[in-house]
């Protein structure tokens, strides 16, 4: 989909008709005679103002499609879907039923926090009752498999077997943090409870300290206790291990009351900011191999994206006096410093970031937008300097929003290579999960900015403003009543 603007200019001297109380005349648009800087430029993506209920639009058609994929039932073997007496004992070749999206999956770990950061930023309940449903079944699903974990170590439920035998970060990291996001906000879930008249439905705790478990220790460290992998080489750290893990150790803090996790999130933090940062550039590497004297350098959006996400999650989550503030705080200045310099002309970023002639990726793009502003929300950044910079961002991202809500433009899955051309031709697809979570919390987080700052454009060019300016006509000077000066 593609914005034009009603009036494209070609070149400054065009021909206009005038009627002047006589016949025709021709008369030259040239700097003379017409106000040259409001010709309406052929902008790719719209530009200009923007309101809450655009963006609730474009939300409600992502929710409307995901919505209708969550069939949250349990199966047998043959497709058929299970009654409540069917289900004790728990059949041989059982599964849930999978729609578009797998429920379990870290990509739907970040939907879950987005729904719900849709909710508080909406009011609209259906946001965190979609959660509801799909928790609900994760807990219910838990409780049947786990039965049949005991007599059968064998799940034959692929999903399931992530949700039960964790074995890396992304089976565990973000569904663990969604889930103690959720259980803050609805207490009643840490409990277990009775499913009609059969059969336990285990709390959510249950599933949050077999997730938590991992993450503190099951999952593979590096001496200084940095998360890494024996994949592609040994001792490989991936950028997108801070977001797998570090915020569900800071979050931690807050569920379990414990400030030693808000120190070991910090510290990790650090760990991988020492090892990865490029500051030259004020962006990350995709990955880095312990030990190498020569480091593969390869500047992966969306990797960035887990990065600049874990930066804002963690100021959000440790205390206000933690000691390592100042240096996440900074951290998150530099890196959207870096970010905004190759910010492309149609508001996306490049899948590769530093290089042009890479694609533009929609899932980069959105979690940026969110980072951005909610980093203006919390003071963090200045609204006047970035706000911009996120809704030219949004703008981008509503261009690839289908009427039926999809979300195109987003990278599929990705593992690491040390050469251009694995990150130049990774496929893009509507069906990748990686698009909707992202997305979303980017429009949650847009309707909140825009309730509290004003963007106008003055002098052809968008600009947020604090104070609403209320003149109608097009803006060129300020004044003191919010006004301001029209063009003239």
């Amino acid at each position: 989909m593609k914005f034009r603007p009603i009036l494209c200019v070609a070149a400054a001297a065009v021909a206009i008709t005038a009627c002047k109380n006589g016949p025709q005349q021709t008369e030259e648009i040239n700097d003379s005679t017409t106000p040259l800087h409001l010709l309406k430029p052929d902008y790719k993506v719209p530009y200009g103002e923007l309101t809450a209920d655009a963006v609730k639009a474009d939300l409600e058609r992502i929710f409307s499609y995901i919505d209708a994929e969550l069939t949250p039932d349990i199966q047998d073997k043959d497709g058929k879907s299970l009654s409540e007496d069917e289900l004790t004992p728990l059949p041989e070749g059982a599964t849930i039923k999978r729609g578009a999206f797998r429920i379990g999956s870290y990509e739907w770990g970040i939907t879950y926090q987005a729904l719900l950061a849709a909710k508080a930023s909406t009011g609209d309940q259906r946001y965190e009752q979609y959660v509801d449903r799909a928790m609900g079944t994760l807990r219910f699903a838990y409780s049947l498999f786990k039965q049949r974990d005991a007599a059968k170590p064998e799940i034959e439920d692929a999903q399931m077997e992530q949700v039960i035998h964790p074995r890396a970060l992304d089976d565990c990291g973000t569904m663990c943090t969604a889930m103690m996001k959720y259980a803050k906000a609805k207490p009643d879930n840490r409990q277990d409870g009775r499913m009609g008249f059969k059969g336990i439905v285990v709390s959510i705790d249950t599933l949050i300290n077999n997730y938590f478990n991992f993450v503190e220790n099951g999952q593979y460290r590096l001496p200084d206790r940095t998360f890494a992998r024996h994949r592609p080489q040994h001792n490989t750290i991936w950028l997108d291990d801070m977001y797998m893990g570090i915020p569900t150790i800071a979050y931690a803090g807050i569920y379990f009351n414990d400030p030693k996790y808000f120190d070991e999130a910090a510290t990790m933090y650090k760990n991988f900011v020492r090892r990865m940062w490029v500051p030259e550039k004020q962006i990350y590497r995709h990955g880095y191999v312990e030990g190498l004297a020569q480091q593969p350098t390869y500047h992966w959006a969306r990797a960035n994206g887990w990065a600049l996400l874990t930066t804002v999650e963690l100021l959000d989550m440790l205390p206000e006096d933690h000691i390592d503030r100042p240096f996440i705080l900074n951290q998150l200045r530099e890196h959207v410093a870096g970010l905004c310099a190759l910010q492309s002309s149609e508001g996306f970023w490049h899948q590769l970031l530093d290089r042009s002639d890479s694609y533009l990726e929609t899932s980069a793009t959105a979690i940026y937008c969110y980072s951005i502003a909610h980093a203006i929300r919390k003071g963090w950044l200045e609204g006047i300097t970035y706000g911009g910079v996120a809704q030219l961002a949004w703008h981008a991202i509503s261009t690839k929003i289908t009427e039926q809500g999809k979300v195109e433009g987003t990278c599929v899955g990705t593992g690491m290579a040390f050469d251009p051309a694995f990150y130049y031709y990774r496929p893009v697809s509507a069906a990748a999960a990686h698009g909707y979570g992202p997305v979303i919390w980017a429009a949650a987080e847009m309707i909140n900015l825009l309730c509290e700052w004003h963007p106008r454009t003055n002098d052809s060019g968008l600009h947020y403003y604090e104070q609403e300016q209320t003149n109608p006509a097009p803006l060129f000077y300020l004044t003191e009543d919010g006004q301001g000066e029209a063009v003239k």
